[in-house]
């Protein structure tokens, strides 16, 4: 799992991930047979941490999720945590702010969907949508967008250094994985 983590504070670069890329396991029926009996291990595992987690009461897990339409993020929630008790955990998905939310500092909504103690959240992409789709449709100034991303750290920091463990994924496939999942059409 090495290979995959991004170090703080470091560059990166997509271009030198491959988007085929299955680690230690080939694209055989053998293989995911073997990748598939690892998982249903892991997610037990993962349903006895979050007892454990509810049960102490002190600390939080928030998983990010980030990826392209069609990257897997609704499979990897609906798969990865089928082993969790809903009770303790929450999805989040941010659409277009309500009027509401826009009366607010950008970040207002996300802060009031973090995880209590004891509880994990998912965010169904990431609190960094409302930075990347407004300077995309040039919609803020790139003074905005560097001020967006030091409040998004400081905000990460609060969580942290309140007991929130965050583990931040960014789904990355192909363009002919999203070829085959769309039936054809590119998002």
């Amino acid at each position: 799992m090495r290979n995959y983590r991004a170090k703080p504070g470091s560059k990166l670069s997509l271009s030198h991930f491959d988007a085929d890329d299955t680690g230690d396991y080939k694209k055989t029926d053998k293989s995911k047979e073997k990748a598939k009996a690892v998982t249903e291990k892991l997610i037990d595992k993962l349903g006895e941490l979050q007892e454990r987690l509810y049960a102490n009461g002190n600390r939080s897990l928030l998983i990010v999720l980030q990826g392209m339409d069609t990257s897997g993020k609704d499979g990897t929630i609906k798969h990865v945590m089928s082993g969790v008790n809903p009770q303790g955990c929450e999805v989040v998905s941010f659409k277009t702010p309500s009027p509401e939310e826009l009366d607010h500092d950008f970040l207002w909504r996300v802060h009031q969907k973090a995880p209590a103690k004891g509880q994990i959240g998912i965010f169904n992409r990431s609190h960094y949508e409302d930075v990347l789709i407004t300077r995309v449709h040039g919609l803020i100034s790139d003074k905005v967008v560097k001020q967006r991303f030091n409040q998004i750290k400081e905000f990460e920091e609060l969580l942290s250094e309140s007991g929130t463990v965050i583990l931040k994924f960014f789904l990355h496939i192909s363009k002919d994985e999203q070829k085959k999942t769309t039936g054809g059409a590119y998002f």
